[in-house]
């Protein structure tokens, strides 16, 4: 179980997240919405360790992720997909795997095994010995995933992971969160694709200029808010106004002579 108490993030005298608490819990797929500049990717930082928290704490299994044998524990059990696939372009997709695979100390042999195997499972066998700089974006995603995944962690962080991916692949991916929830792994997927997140997520959280506003069950929400989908709650939980108003304005606007 992946707890955040109390996390809050200012940089000066700005606020970007604001007191949030939520709960990841094993076997679960958790989704965690907002609009741009909500502080959804702050949050993912912090909950990853590569932002301080300004106040509040991270706990796995109980244990504050930041100081000692809990921070260590909390490393060995990640397994975190970023929303920009920064890789090291003059490495081919198996050597990228292995270096991953060697930062974990998995031995080298049963490393490439392990790689091999899931680059044949994610259609990449063919790229593997080309340099990632001539991967499209769809198949650096691939890569990231496959790299998060080779160490068999506890929970895993997806933030946007399936950005670049076409829709076969986006299948596989949904499928593939569906499967690692099932066999106990605690999921935080971050996205701002709503219709993703409605099929595959039991319990989501919606945070809006840094504060959490909704965190339950898409089935409670519907029936709490009287509306039919995740994208109609979404709408009325940030407080955007008339979107078809707007949608006009705008393309009225650059229309004008």
């Amino acid at each position: 179980m992946l707890e955040a108490r109390g996390l809050t993030k200012r940089f000066r005298s700005l606020t970007v997240v604001d007191h949030v608490n939520f709960t990841v819990r094993a076997g679960e797929i958790t989704g965690y919405l907002g609009p741009n500049g909500s502080g959804k990717s702050t949050t993912v930082k912090m909950m990853t360790g590569l932002l301080h928290p300004t106040e509040g704490e991270i706990l796995f299994q109980g244990r504050n992720i930041r100081s000692g044998d809990g921070a260590l524990d909390f490393k060995h059990r990640l397994g975190y997909v970023p929303e920009e696939p920064n890789l090291y372009g003059y490495l081919t997709g198996l050597e990228y795997l292995q270096l991953a695979a060697g930062l974990r100390a998995i031995p080298f042999d049963r490393a490439t095994a392990k790689a091999n195997e899931l680059l044949e499972l994610l259609s990449l066998r063919e790229a593997r010995w080309a340099p990632i700089s001539a991967y499209s974006k769809g198949m650096k995603q691939r890569v990231l995933i496959a790299a998060a995944l080779l160490h068999d962690p506890d929970v895993l962080i997806f933030d946007e992971a399936q950005s670049g991916l076409d829709i076969a692949n986006s299948l596989l991916f949904r499928y593939l969160l569906r499967t690692l929830a099932a066999r106990g792994k605690a999921v935080l997927y971050i996205s701002h694709v709503l219709e993703l997140v409605e099929k595959v997520c039991e319990h989501i959280i919606v945070i809006y200029q840094g504060r959490v506003v909704a965190d339950d069950s898409v089935t409670s929400l519907r029936g709490l808010m009287h509306l039919p989908n995740l994208e109609e709650i979404f709408k009325q939980l940030i407080e955007q106004g008339d979107m078809e108003s707007r949608a006009r304005d705008i393309a009225e606007l650059v229309s004008r002579p």
